[in-house]
C-alpha cells in the first residue's frame, strides 16, 4: 500500500491536518506531526485523534527531517516557515492533501473549482446540482472538509466537487482533474504568497497538468485567463457574461446558455437565478458549463439554479429591524469581493469592514462607493489603512470601533429606515476569529440580540 511503513510528517493540525492524519493511519504510515501551537490548544483537535499512533512536535520542536520521507503540510501554513525551509533545503518533498489524494484516486470525476471570489458559491452549487441529478457526490476542499476525509470512501463512478484554494494548489506537483475551473484573479493573499504573480502561479497548477482528455472552464472576461488559456494544453470552455461566444456558456436575450458542437441549449433565464448580485451569473455560468460538460439533464441543471438560494456568509439576508435590513458577507476576505457585495445590494449602505492585513490594496475599494456607501464603520488590524484611504479619496464618514458588537451597534444607531447594513470586511478574519465563520456567526448572533 502507498506510504505504508513510510515516515510521513504532517505540519499543522487544522481540517487539513485531521483529515490527513486518519488517512495516514489507513496507509499504515508512520505518522509525525508538527505544529507551533501547544498541546492544550489543540486539545478540541487531539481528541478526534486520540487512538491514533503518532510521534508529536509541538510548540515549534523541530522534528529529525533527515528521517522524513514526505511532508503534508496544511494549506495557511507560511511558506517561509522555518521547518519548511530546512525541509526544501534537505530535498524533502512538500505536498498539499490534493496532492496526495490525486496520487492516491486519480482525477477521474474530479472537479476542480478555484478563483479569487465566487469559488464556494460554485462550488456548492455544482454539488447540489449533482447530488440531485442522483449521482453519489462528495463535496470537499476549502469549503470546510477535508479531501482525505472521504478518499476511501469514494468509488470510481463517484463525484467529487473541491473548492481548490491558492494555498492547497500551492504545493501540487501531478494534480490533475478532469475537469478544472478558474472563475477570475484579482489581487489577495499577496503578504502570504509574496507577490501577485506567486499568486497567479499557485492559481494556475489547478490546470497546469491537463491534457487534452480534460476540460479547463475559465473567464473569458478576465485577460489574465484569456491570455493563459490560448496557451493551455487542455480542452477550454469559456465562459462570459458580456460577450456571446462561439463555444461555452454566456447570457443571451436574458438566457443564460451553453453552445458546444454547433448546438445551443437555454438553461435558465436570468430572472430565475436566485442568489443576488451580477457576480453571481459568473458562478451560475460555471456551473452550467461544468454539468453540461459531464451530461447533465438540462432539466435537472434548470430545477437546481432555481432552488439555489446561496451559501452561509455570502451576501445572506437576515432580515430587518424598524426598516433597517442586516447583509451577512463574512465571506468577504478581499477588496475584490466587497465591491461585488455592494454592487449586489441597493444604497444606501452602511458597510462594517476591515480585520487581518494581507496585503491588499483598498483604493479600488474606495472608488467602487460610488454614492452608494453612506457611512463606513472600520474594526480590526486594517482600519486605519482603510480609513486612509478613504479619506485620501475624500469620503470622511468614518467610524473607527473596536469589535464587532460595538460596530454593529454603532451601525443601527446610524442608520436610517431603508438603509442596509452590510458586513462585507475585504480582509480576513484572523487575529479577531479562527476563521470568516466564526465572524459571521457572531455578525449574525449579535444582529439576533438586536
Amino acid at each position: 500500500m502507498y506510504l505504508k511503513n513510510k515516515n510521513v510528517l504532517v505540519i499543522g493540525l487544522g481540517i487539513t491536518g485531521l483529515s490527513a492524519v486518519k488517512a495516514l493511519e489507513a496507509l499504515q504510515a508512520n505518522i509525525y506531526l508538527y505544529d507551533s501551537k501547544s498541546e492544550e490548544d489543540l486539545r478540541e483537535l487531539f481528541n478526534e485523534i486520540e487512538n491514533i499512533n503518532m510521534e508529536k512536535f509541538l510548540n515549534g520542536q523541530m522534528p529529525d527531517l533527515e528521517k522524513i520521507d514526505l511532508i503534508i503540510k496544511s494549506p495557511g501554513v507560511p511558506l517561509d516557515l522555518a521547518i519548511l525551509i530546512n525541509a526544501r533545503t534537505k530535498g524533502k518533498e512538500i505536498i498539499s492533501d490534493l496532492e496526495l489524494y490525486y496520487r492516491l484516486k486519480s482525477g477521474k470525476n474530479l472537479i476542480a473549482i478555484t478563483g479569487t471570489n465566487g469559488k464556494t458559491t460554485t462550488t456548492k452549487l455544482v454539488g447540489e446540482i449533482f447530488e440531485k441529478a442522483a449521482y453519489n457526490t462528495f463535496i470537499a476542499g476549502n469549503i470546510g472538509i477535508g479531501i482525505l476525509d472521504n478518499v476511501f470512501e469514494i468509488e470510481e463512478k463517484d463525484i467529487l466537487v473541491v473548492e481548490a484554494s491558492s494555498y492547497q494548489l500551492e504545493n501540487t506537483l501531478s494534480f490533475k482533474p478532469q475537469i478544472s475551473a478558474i472563475i477570475n484573479i484579482t489581487p489577495d493573499h499577496i503578504a502570504w504568497h509574496g507577490s501577485f504573480e506567486n499568486y497567479i502561479a499557485s492559481k494556475l497548477k489547478i490546470l497546469k497538468k491537463q491534457d487534452k482528455n480534460d476540460y479547463s472552464i475559465l473567464n473569458y472576461d478576465d485577460k489574465i485567463l484569456r491570455e493563459i488559456g490560448e496557451k493551455n494544453n487542455s480542452n477550454i470552455i469559456w465562459f462570459s457574461k458580456e460577450k456571446k461566444l462561439d463555444e461555452g456558456a454566456y447570457i443571451e436575450d436574458g438566457w443564460i446558455v451553453f453552445r458546444k458542437n454547433s448546438r445551443t441549449s437555454k438553461i435558465i433565464k436570468k430572472e430565475d437565478v436566485q442568489i443576488p448580485g451580477d457576480h453571481n451569473l459568473e458562478n451560475i455560468l460555471v456551473s452550467v458549463a461544468i454539468s453540461c460538460l459531464m451530461g447533465i439533464d438540462i432539466r435537472s441543471i434548470q430545477k437546481s439554479i432555481k432552488e439555489f438560494k446561496g451559501v452561509e456568509h455570502r451576501i445572506e439576508y437576515l432580515g430587518e429591524k424598524k426598516g433597517i435590513s442586516f447583509y451577512n458577507d463574512s465571506k468577504g476576505t478581499n477588496p475584490d469581493s466587497t465591491i461585488k457585495a455592494i454592487n449586489a445590494i441597493d444604497k444606501p449602505i452602511v458597510l462594517i469592514a476591515g480585520g487581518y492585513d494581507k496585503g491588499s490594496d483598498f483604493d479600488k475599494l474606495i472608488n467602487s462607493f460610488d454614492g452608494k456607501i453612506q457611512d463606513l464603520v472600520l474594526l480590526g488590524e486594517t482600519k486605519d489603512k482603510i480609513g486612509q484611504a478613504a479619506r485620501s479619496k475624500g469620503f470622511n464618514r468614518i467610524h473607527m470601533t473596536k469589535d464587532m458588537e460595538e460596530a454593529v451597534k454603532l451601525s443601527y444607531k446610524i442608520a436610517n429606515k431603508g438603509d442596509n447594513i452590510l458586513l462585507s470586511p475585504a480582509c480576513a478574519s484572523w487575529g479577531m476569529y479562527k476563521n470568516f465563520e466564526e465572524r459571521g456567526i457572531d455578525f449574525k448572533n449579535i444582529v439576533e440580540d438586536l
